[in-house]
């Protein structure tokens, strides 16, 4: 016999569709004008998908823009349908009441270019040959897509974001903004990033890079064309970067040596197999059924390249010198992909340059995973900080 309350159980849905953004649709917009390129080349045209939620004030001011991580995309909130079992991957935190409170701020969201839902990447057809990009699409840097992002909120009729979000790569992206358009945003939240890869981080990305093109099936890069899917070098390159989101302590928690079937006894005859092992195969297994190997190997090299301060001689308080706006900084204990001392490195070049920075460090077992999962100290400072840039906007001091 069930002891669930009822009452208490319609409550609780009543709160959680209360808190959020409920059923949401992408939109897409074609560019038309070229879009030149750091590796040199032009994007002719191209198309951005974006979701937005909230209302966009008379002044535009309320903006807030997110940007996605390595394997994100457009859908950071709500869900597509009725009968959708999976929200947005940031559902957590973006929502009436929620830290990014979209009772007080329009939020957009979207693919990057390169990306595999919906924006013009190696996936989509180029218009010289009628056939898929796949390997021929141009290589990307972070600061293409702040640029093609800054288009975007042209068309929106943005002219400065209230705050630019992101969380891995996204955090990246979002420094670079502060950098390319320091006068179109007035607050920049960085969460779990760095300055720039260590070399562990770029073993790991190349790693998994050729574990998709020694794949039989990659063909050069050219499988869409020969009606193929790298989809075994692409599951592997998705575990062995699942292994790096998660931690030590996290990992032992949620599995230990849990078999999953098998024994160890002599003369039974079945083969062991631990439960993180299935657990693996079935991430590794559903996102080459969602992902494109070629965006994969793309983003993943984009992740690399980035070097904030590289232009700058290497002096991050230089480059940062260019930006104008506030700073909030949060990092996880467990996160050795992208480890506090990291966004250590980012505040301390952040007060050498006489800017505006908050820091939190947030206790955490979950490993660089933190970022999107529920933690009561992250939502706090999280909301605390987006309370005072809401504040500040009804105060007008964005003006």
């Amino acid at each position: 016999m069930s002891t669930e309350n009822p009452s208490a159980s319609h409550e609780a849905t009543s709160s959680a569709e209360a808190s959020s953004v409920g059923l949401v649709a992408a939109k897409s917009h074609k560019f038309c004008e070229a879009l030149p390129l750091a590796c040199g080349r032009v994007l002719q045209d191209y198309t951005l998908v974006y979701e937005t939620y909230g209302e966009l004030n008379a002044d535009k001011s309320n903006a807030v823009l997110i940007c996605h991580a390595l394997s994100g995309h457009h859908h950071a909130a709500g869900r597509h349908s009725p009968e959708d079992k999976h929200p947005g991957w940031w559902d957590h935190y973006i929502g009436p009441g929620k830290p990014i409170d979209t009772n007080t701020f329009f939020v957009v969201a979207l693919n990057n270019l390169g990306g595999c839902h919906g924006s013009t990447g190696p996936a989509a057809i180029n218009p010289a040959t009628d056939k898929p990009w796949g390997p021929d699409f141009p290589a990307l840097r972070v600061r293409d897509w702040v640029h093609s992002q800054a288009r975007l909120a042209d068309v929106l009729g943005i002219e400065q974001w209230a705050a630019v979000i992101g969380g891995s790569l996204g955090g990246m992206q979002a420094m670079r903004w502060s950098l390319e358009y320091p006068e179109r945003l007035r607050h920049c939240v960085v969460i779990a990033s760095a300055l720039k890869l260590s070399a562990q981080n770029i073993a790991f990305n190349e790693t998994a890079r050729q574990a998709i093109i020694s794949d039989p099936d990659f063909c050069g890069g050219r499988y869409l064309e020969e009606g193929k899917l790298p989809r075994g070098g692409l599951a592997v390159a998705r575990m062995i970067g699942h292994i790096t989101y998660l931690s030590d302590d996290g990992l032992a928690h949620k599995f230990g040596r849990e078999l999953r079937s098998g024994s160890f006894q002599q003369g039974t005859g079945e083969e062991v197999e631990f439960q993180i092992q299935s657990y693996l195969r079935y991430q590794g297994d559903r996102f080459s059924s969602s992902f494109d190997p070629n965006t994969y190997i793309l983003m993943t090299r984009a992740l690399d390249y980035f070097d904030l301060a590289r232009e700058y001689d290497d002096d991050p308080v230089a480059a940062f010198t260019h930006a104008r706006c506030r700073f909030l900084l949060i990092s996880f204990t467990s996160d050795w992909r992208f480890a506090p001392g990291r966004s250590r490195e980012i505040a301390d070049a952040l007060m050498h340059a006489n800017l505006s920075v908050s820091y939190a460090e947030i206790e955490s077992a979950m490993g660089h995973d933190a970022f999107l999962l529920p933690n009561r100290r992250y939502e706090g400072v999280f909301r605390a900080y987006m309370q005072r840039v809401a504040a500040e906007q009804a105060a007008g001091l964005h003006r």
